[in-house]
């Protein structure tokens, strides 16, 4: 195997109620671990969303309301996941723009902080569109020689996966081996936030990656346009997506107390701060 591993790596794929990061749940997830020692780990579970399906959703992968009514929620299954992505680098097909932030949101709903940014993602698509534009069934066509039974079943879109990164390390010489280097050939951006509403540019500034502001420094934007952050939190994005906003709003008023403190040295952005004697006890109103 080609692939060369310092830790860990689980590919996997989300079956969903729908295609919104938001609002929409998972209905079935399936794993494939690889591990240094050449050994693999495999689990497909379905999800009870306590949601419905949309119709549009089940034409694509199947899964019913009925076919998950009596599966655990991702809430109970949430720690063991949980538990079995610790210490892993992560890999899917598209997995940088829907199944890592879906998981994301996921694992917060469960009130699970799980942090991805410590690992590495390997997205095999973008990999694929960078060598040979083409969707996953074509990629298994032209990578593997095969025909892809079950398309849309998390199982075999997983599996497939995998197969497709193992046939890409031997055909294209030229392609890194090492989950490192993979991870940074499979990114688009450099992203803040999981869904890239939020990338780097090359001074490591966070730009807005979508709407009227698109391509503008994000700290740039947020101090002239005092609304646009109010936007952001009452709009309809990932709490990953909206922490990104706060830390860049934060370092801000940061930057604006340290200012008013410089020019005003009796300045203290505390309000129960009393200038003339001890602390007030009373509360902020």
């Amino acid at each position: 195997m080609r692939l060369q591993l310092k830790r860990p790596i689980i590919f996997f794929d989300l079956e969903t109620t729908g295609l919104n990061i938001t609002h929409d749940r998972i209905v079935e997830i399936s794993l494939v671990k690889l591990m240094p020692d050449g050994s693999v780990v495999t689990r497909t579970q379905r999800v009870n969303p306590e949601m419905p399906i949309s119709e549009e959703a089940a034409s694509v992968h199947g899964i019913t309301n009925e076919d998950v009514k009596d599966m655990p929620t991702f809430k109970q299954l949430a720690q063991e996941l949980a538990q079995m992505f610790q210490g892993c680098d992560i890999g899917g097909f598209n997995s940088n723009r829907f199944d890592i932030p879906m998981l994301d949101q996921e694992f917060r709903n469960a009130g699970i902080d799980y942090d991805f940014t410590r690992y590495n993602f390997v997205d095999v698509q973008t990999i694929y569109h960078k060598k040979e534009p083409r969707n996953l069934s074509a990629a298994y066509r032209f990578y593997c020689g095969k025909e892809l039974e079950d398309a849309h079943s998390a199982q075999a879109d997983t599996m497939a996966t995998v197969d497709i990164l193992m046939a890409q390390l031997e055909k294209y010489g030229d392609l890194p081996t090492d989950v490192e280097g993979l991870s940074e050939f499979s990114s688009q951006n450099r992203n803040v936030d999981l869904m890239g509403r939020l990338i780097y540019n090359d001074k490591h500034q966070e730009v807005i990656n979508f709407g009227k502001y698109k391509g503008q420094v994000c700290e740039d934007v947020l101090r002239k346009d005092h609304g646009y952050y109010s936007w952001v939190m009452q709009g309809d994005f990932s709490q990953n997506t909206k922490n990104a906003f706060s830390r860049i709003m934060a370092r801000i008023r940061e930057s604006q107390a340290r200012r008013n403190q410089a020019c005003h040295p009796g300045y203290n952005p505390n309000p129960n701060y009393n200038p003339g004697g001890a602390q007030s006890s009373q509360a902020p109103e």
